[in-house]
């Protein structure tokens, strides 16, 4: 869907100017995405604006969960991204270090967190130079590892953070883990599982999703936990305050995964305890649009609306 299908057509606030630097992240196995990163390139230093290009050694997404790349940008950047959602996850990493805000052309099949379709390419280009797009911050995670499920002052042995998600997961098919959940140092519930999530509200329409998860819209504040296959009594998705902590501990029997936004990743001792909980520093987007998230729910999951009698 075109910038020209959407409600709402100018931003509600824009920057005093344009960021002098624009710093683009491209799926580099597209050659659709390579192309159009031409296009951009000339278009924004014909504007006189400084272009720099993340390279291609940052595709994979690295092992361990301490892993960054300071690309030397400032809050005042912009990130210019041209993917679908798992290159938008990898520029989440690139602008982590300076809170440069971050903004999406879809080039993927879904491309929820993109603002903007390939076709509006021209439109990204003008409405950069011109300063016009507000900035939208977004919750993150806060993740920490600790070896003594039962020490509160137990050492801290990884931490990491995640836009969307980290899921604790099963490290053999044949057999599943045992996590008891608390919520503020009070037990919830102990999950036979092969997994448990936990989400942010941009996260609800990704891996918590497909697990059987509410969708959360993106203004809400608040924490998501998703059990996977549990066999539990109470084994129902979850919405928590952001302002609490969540606690996973892992029975000692119960060796397990952590992987955040599916690009980093940690194994796990049987008997580690993990805290979740909502990060001090958001993740920024840019937004051209100020189109209710409404629309594009149904827009990209093509949801039925025939028969709508409001006005279109």
């Amino acid at each position: 869907m075109s910038h020209r299908d959407r409600e709402g057509g100018s931003p509600v606030e824009s920057p005093l100017r344009a960021p002098a630097r624009v710093h683009i992240v491209t799926n580099s196995q597209s050659e659709q995405a390579r192309s159009l990163e031409a296009r951009a390139r000339q278009g924004l230093e014909s504007q006189g604006i400084v272009v720099s290009i993340e390279p291609t050694d940052s595709e994979v997404g690295p092992v361990g969960l301490d892993v960054h790349r300071d690309a030397g940008l400032s809050a005042q950047d912009l990130i210019l991204v041209l993917g679908g959602d798992g290159t938008m996850l990898r520029a989440a990493e690139v602008s982590r270090a300076s809170g440069a805000a971050i903004l999406g052309v879809n080039l993927g099949h879904v491309g929820f967190l993109a603002e903007a379709e390939h076709e509006d390419i021209n439109f990204v280009i003008e409405s950069i130079f011109q300063g016009n797009w507000i900035v939208e911050e977004r919750t993150a995670l806060d993740v920490s590892v600790m070896g003594n499920p039962n020490g509160g002052s137990a050492p801290i042995i990884a931490s990491t953070w995640a836009l969307n998600e980290i899921s604790v997961e099963k490290q053999a098919r044949e057999k599943m883990i045992s996590v008891l959940v608390d919520v503020d140092r009070r037990p919830l519930s102990r999950w036979g599982c092969d997994g448990v999530i936990c989400a942010t509200p941009t996260g609800s329409t990704a891996y918590a999703f497909s697990a059987g998860g509410p969708v959360i819209w993106p203004e809400v504040r608040a924490l998501l936990l998703v059990p996977i296959s549990a066999h539990a009594l109470f084994a129902r998705p979850s919405v928590i305050a952001p302002t609490s902590v969540i606690g996973l501990d892992l029975a000692h029997d119960s060796p397990a995964v952590l992987w955040a936004d599916g690009r980093r990743m940690l194994n796990l001792e049987g008997g580690c305890r993990i805290e979740v909980k909502a990060h001090a520093s958001p993740v920024r987007f840019a937004r051209l649009i100020t189109a209710p998230f409404t629309d594009r729910l149904v827009a990209k999951f093509e949801l039925p609306i025939d028969g709508w009698r409001g006005k279109k």
